[in-house]
This record gives structure tokens, C-alpha cells and sequence, in this order.
């Protein structure tokens, strides 16, 4: 009898083992496929924050080594829709000097595309000056990088304000063809 016993708690120990491994395993499988399905979003997540904290630090070889060489970035003025060699030789001067620029990105969103090669997002940023702005671009994969292929810049405007911003916005293009 104690012989059957010995046997039967043996067998239900290596059952709880059998069963604790194979969770195990189950869980792994889990946690890799989905680390495996988020990385490129963690991925362009860590290129925008070394976007931001290059220019907030000034560092312009960092901040320009994470555009494409035909990358674009459009300013809040109309008028600013820089190549990166532009906008380069725009910031160059200020970071030079030290002085950049702070954006601190909250709410952000990322779409990658079937093939895996292009992502898109949006997100919005803090800005002392400004308060409240809005990023949003592309993102190519050269290799095994991502780099941003064009960045976009807004101010957000509310829609309650709108019509009183955009007739402040005529009158000022107005005068200006006058001076």
C-alpha cells in the first residue's frame, strides 16, 4: 500500500511539473510572439525620443542622423517645408550655440504598414512656447533602422477658434503683400 502511494504521488508530482513546464513554455511563446509583434512600434517609438531629446540637447549630428537624406520637415509657417540639407543648415547656427528645442511627446500613435517597411504616426507635444502642438510623419526602414522620412509640425488649432484665427491669418498675409 505504501509502495502505490510512493508511486501515485510521484506520478502526480511529475504531472504538476509536466503541467507547470508546458504553462511555462505556453506563456514564453506568448510574451515572445507579442514583444516579437510590438517591437517595431517600440522601435520607432525609441527614434521619435531621440528625435526630441537630440533637439532639446542640441545635438544636431544626432538629431539629423535619424532623418533620411531626402527627408522633409514641414514647420507651422506655410513657408517651412524644408529638405534636410535646409532645415540642417536652418538649426545648424542655433545648435551650434547650444539652444535647441523642447517637445515632450505624450499620446502617441503608430501604424505600420503590411510589408513592415513604412510606419506612420501622430502625437501630440508640449512645448513651453507653444503649449500644445502636433507631430506627425513617416517612417521608412533602411536596413534594419527606422528613420523619419518626413516630419510635420502644427499647432492645433480648436475648431471654436478657427474662423476668428484663419480671418487673422488673411489680414496678416494682406499687409504683408503691402510692405
Amino acid at each position: 500500500m505504501l509502495r502505490l502511494r510512493l508511486i501515485l504521488e510521484i506520478a502526480m508530482n511529475s504531472i504538476k511539473l509536466l503541467l507547470l513546464y508546458t504553462t511555462l513554455l505556453i506563456t514564453c511563446a506568448y510574451t515572445q510572439a507579442d514583444t516579437m509583434e510590438n517591437l517595431p512600434e517600440q522601435q520607432i517609438a525609441d527614434v521619435l525620443d531621440r528625435f526630441h531629446l537630440a533637439a532639446a540637447q542640441a545635438k544636431g549630428d544626432k538629431y539629423f542622423a535619424l532623418l533620411t537624406d531626402e527627408a522633409v520637415f514641414i514647420g507651422t509657417d506655410a513657408k517651412e517645408r524644408w529638405s534636410k540639407q535646409e532645415f540642417e543648415a536652418y538649426a545648424k547656427p542655433h545648435f551650434s550655440k547650444g539652444k535647441g528645442w523642447s517637445y515632450l511627446p505624450r499620446d502617441r500613435h503608430t501604424t505600420v504598414s503590411a510589408d513592415g517597411q513604412v510606419a506612420w504616426f501622430d502625437e501630440l507635444l508640449d512645448n513651453k512656447k507653444y503649449g500644445e502642438c502636433r507631430g506627425t510623419g513617416v517612417l521608412v526602414k533602411r536596413g534594419e533602422q527606422w528613420l523619419i522620412a518626413q516630419y510635420h509640425l502644427t499647432i492645433p488649432l480648436p475648431n471654436a477658434l478657427a474662423g476668428g484665427f484663419t480671418q487673422r491669418i488673411s489680414a496678416y498675409k494682406k499687409e504683408s503683400k503691402d510692405q
